[in-house]
């Protein structure tokens, strides 16, 4: 079953390669969607797309993040499928 989420890092999660990070998980479980930083400058807003298992997967490796990161809160939502989407990319 397809699951798309939104989720927000918060804590120590720009300038520490976390969307990179971010990116390079999606493409090995397969997900489409796209991560960028926020405006506050101590956020990362992701959105991942596909099998329900491994968004979850997705986001469970963003609650810990890279090396060089800390992260204090995850917050997540459901958002509605997109049938079209390919790929993850990092977005301004």
């Amino acid at each position: 079953m397809l699951e798309r989420r939104r989720v927000v890092v918060r804590g120590r999660v720009q300038g520490v390669g976390f969307r990179l990070f971010t990116m390079r998980v999606a493409k090995e479980l397969g997900l489409s969607g796209f991560v960028r930083n926020l405006p506050d400058g101590r956020s990362v807003e992701a959105v991942a797309q596909g099998e329900r298992e491994r968004v979850r997967q997705f986001v469970d490796v963003l609650r810990e993040g890279p090396g060089g990161s800390f992260v204090s809160e995850v917050e997540e939502s459901v958002e509605p499928l997109i049938k079209a989407e390919a790929g993850f990319a990092v977005v301004a």
